[in-house]
């Protein structure tokens, strides 16, 4: 890319100009000339520093002056003994006092000069140009009747009414000063664009960013920074770290050269996660730069990822604080899962129905480090083996009739990043099974109907109630899969194994179920948690819940008891049994009424009055009827 330049020559006298004119033929890039010496020069350069120039050339005292009075660089058109040297042209054997006068940078080595030629030399250095006049008069005092020199010192002489000459550049020196200006412009140009485009990638970043030199003055401070600690550049760029932030720990990292990452601080009331590192040049730790994130911010962050893959029903909502548990099976079970979860190999869960076997897979994949990913699950149970196996892999478009247009990602290539659960596997088709192993050994899918390979990054989770060793032994599953899927093993135990369990379950239960049927249910009776232990739970925590969420919807008090717990298979069926066997024994109608309130009593463990209630009498009524029949 060309780089434009703006390259000002101010020069201080007309004959420069007459000079700088001629010689900008030769180049090819484009400058600006200015007439105007000493503090008239620095006005024009000062009004082109404002309108964005990049470098002004001058000469002698102008140079120096302007130097002092811009920002921006300054180049000199350099004086040099053989410009002083043509000054002196028919002056050899001159016995009178000769005046030398000019900045520094014009009359350096004049004295040399005037002993080489064996001329009685006055050097006479300007410093200010407000003392001029008054030196070159102590000069004429001495005796000196000319005055060589720059600008200043020529038109002082003419005041004083001595003769002068001036010190003239060649077209070579001004030529030289511009040839050094564009070189100088062009880089400082390409350094702008390099600052500029890494300011830009600073201010965009997500993270805030501060960057101290080794005595803790800020020298960066990005957008993201002005926003966490509600400070402008302007009032930190230079200062002090600490005025930032109290108790900055950037010292102790430019004392150590150690990088502290991942540190949560507390800055004026906003939880801050930091990052520390010592910037290095060479073996020397010269500053340090830090980078901040709101962690509410980051909070929400995660929350709209999640919510994105919410809103695709890819996402784990169980973590294994949501496992209610007491027993040390389950503790066991657990902490295994844990470990687990820190792996990357693929997981078999085992466990009857109902014992939470989704519940786990959730839990190991939120607490691994795909938790960002997405959490894929699927029934193999659920679906015939053609829409199973589309599902699983996805499909080409025109792969069969009624696929989709531009075909559809499957299950595989949705998980990518993250956790695929594969529930009941035990009832996946031999023929998906042999696609299922190949998918985990080459890591990469075929879609149905494509010849292209994807890619995937998937953990595998498996789950299922069968006994798959017996399934391996009668040729129902596959033994080289189950050795691919069981790498890791967990064994959920049966409620009916960790019954002390239901005493944990039951109240979290009914808490939920509360909340959900709009009651106040404050808890449950001795007695009704003592019939709830004595069920086997067929269906596990599943069965459990079921009773529970029962319970809730027809107790009419703020307390559960016997009254309100219909047990599956239990209640129910034995008012189906005593029906039935009454049409197949065809007993008498009083002996059926007597065996079925002899069973509704011992059911309310022989309290009467709830016995009446279940059979829809008075009190009075049943004990009539308990009297009739002995």
């Amino acid at each position: 890319m060309e780089i434009t330049v703006n390259i000002v020559l101010i020069a201080p006298y007309k004959n420069l100009l007459e000079i700088a004119i001629e010689v900008k033929k030769d180049f090819d890039f484009a400058f600006n000339l200015e007439l105007g010496d000493l503090s008239e020069g620095v006005k024009i350069a000062q009004e082109w520093e404002k309108k964005g120039a990049d470098i002004i050339i001058s000469r002698g005292g102008t140079y120096q002056l302007i130097k002092e009075a811009v920002s921006i660089p300054v180049v000199e058109i350099k004086v040099s003994p053989f410009d002083i040297l043509r000054q002196f042209k028919g002056l050899i054997g001159y016995s009178e006092p000769i005046g030398v006068a000019g900045y520094m940078n014009v009359i350096y080595g004049s004295e040399v000069i005037g002993e080489v030629l064996n001329l009685n030399l006055i050097k006479i250095e300007i410093k200010k140009e407000t003392e001029a006049l008054f030196q070159i008069a102590e000069a004429k005092e001495k005796g000196a009747k000319i005055i060589i020199g720059d600008t200043i010192g020529a038109c002082c002489a003419a005041q004083l009414g001595l003769k002068s000459r001036l010190i003239i550049s060649g077209k070579e020196a001004v030529a030289n000063a511009l040839s050094e200006a564009f070189r100088l412009a062009e880089a400082i140009k390409s350094e702008k664009e390099k600052t500029e485009q890494i300011k830009t990638i600073v201010d965009f970043v997500h993270d805030g960013i501060i960057a101290v030199d080794k005595d803790g003055r800020i020298s960066i401070y990005n957008k993201m920074a002005e926003k966490i600690f509600k400070k402008l550049p302007s009032e930190v760029i230079g200062k002090k770290v600490e005025t930032v932030i109290p108790n900055t720990r950037l010292y102790e990292v430019i004392k150590t050269g150690k990088p502290e990452i991942g540190k949560i601080q507390e800055i004026s009331g906003t939880m801050i996660a930091t990052n520390r590192v010592p910037i290095v040049v060479g073996n020397e730790v010269v500053g340090a730069v830090a980078t901040f994130q709101d962690v509410a911010e980051i909070q929400n962050m995660e929350q709209k990822i999640r919510r994105r893959l919410a809103d695709k029903g890819l996402i784990a909502s169980f973590k294994f604080d949501d496992i209610i548990f007491i027993s040390d099976k389950m503790k066991d079970v657990v902490n295994q899962a844990k470990k687990y979860a820190l792996l990357d190999s693929t997981v078999l869960i085992l466990g009857e129905t109902g014992t939470g076997k989704e519940l786990f897979a959730q839990s190991i994949h939120n607490a691994s480090e795909r938790k960002n990913g997405p959490f894929v699950a699927i029934n193999c149970a659920a679906l015939p083996e053609n829409l199973l196996e589309s599902e699983l892999f996805g499909y080409a478009e025109g792969a069969f009739t009624g696929a989709r247009k531009g075909g559809k990602a499957g299950l595989f290539e949705l998980a990518h990043k993250g956790t695929i659960f594969l529930d009941e596997i035990g009832e996946m088709p031999m023929g998906l099974q042999s696609k299922l192993l190949r998918v985990i050994q080459e890591k990469k899918v075929m879609r149905i109907g494509d010849d292209r390979l994807i890619p995937v990054d998937v953990r595998i989770i498996c789950a299922t109630n069968r006994n798959l060793i017996e399934m391996i032994n009668e040729g129902k599953f596959k033994r080289d899969l189950f050795y691919r899927i069981s790498i890791l093993q967990i064994h959920i135990p049966s409620l009916r194994e960790r019954k002390e369990d239901i005493e944990v379950l039951v109240p979290y239960f009914i808490k939920k179920y509360s909340l959900i049927c709009k009651k106040h249910i404050q808890g449950i009776t001795s007695r009704g948690m003592e019939l709830l232990k004595k069920w086997d739970y067929p269906g596990n925590v599943r069965e459990l819940e079921s009773i529970i969420e029962r319970a809730c919807a027809i107790c009419e008090g703020n307390i559960i008891d016997v009254r309100d717990i219909k047990l599956y298979n239990d209640q129910d069926s034995m008012e189906n049994k005593v029906s039935s066997q009454s049409f197949l024994e065809i007993k008498p109608l009083d002996e059926i009424e007597k065996e079925y309130i002899k069973k509704v009593i011992k059911f309310t463990d022989g309290n009467l009055s709830e016995a009446a209630k279940k059979l829809g009498i008075s009190r009075t009524t049943l004990w009539r009827k308990l009297k009739n029949f002995n």
